[in-house]
């Protein structure tokens, strides 16, 4: 889930959660979540290129940078780029010999207003 996170709220999420787990209880696994202060900066890093990769890369499954690059049409270098924040993000995974791959069943993107942003 990719979405907006009003900071304080998602404090008091994690201080429940380590109550939680300090009192023994065990959590189920929990879904990646990648919060955003505002839609600017998500919109920055989720661009419309690294969106089509994404897009693109969970049809083919697991695939070559160059080998992505000629489906995409586009650039090997951009590619490189683009792959290299979508693994900074988590949203991808590249395995030892370069193959990159989506390693989530879908992917999520959650644009409410959050607190102050709300018109």
């Amino acid at each position: 889930m990719i979405e907006l996170s009003d900071w304080q709220q998602m404090q008091a999420e994690l201080r429940t959660t380590a109550r939680r787990l300090d009192a023994g209880e065990v959590l189920p696994e929990a879904d990646y979540h990648l919060g955003y202060a505002t839609t600017a900066q998500l919109l920055a890093d989720l661009t419309p290129a690294r969106l089509a990769l994404l897009d693109a890369l969970k049809g083919l499954g697991p695939v070559a940078m160059d080998d992505l690059a000629t489906r995409l049409g586009r650039p090997l270098g951009r590619v490189r780029a683009d792959v290299a924040k979508l693994l900074d993000l988590d949203l991808i995974a590249q395995d030892a010999g370069g193959t990159v791959r989506v390693p989530w069943d879908e992917v999520q993107i959650r644009l409410a207003s959050v607190g102050a942003q709300a018109a």
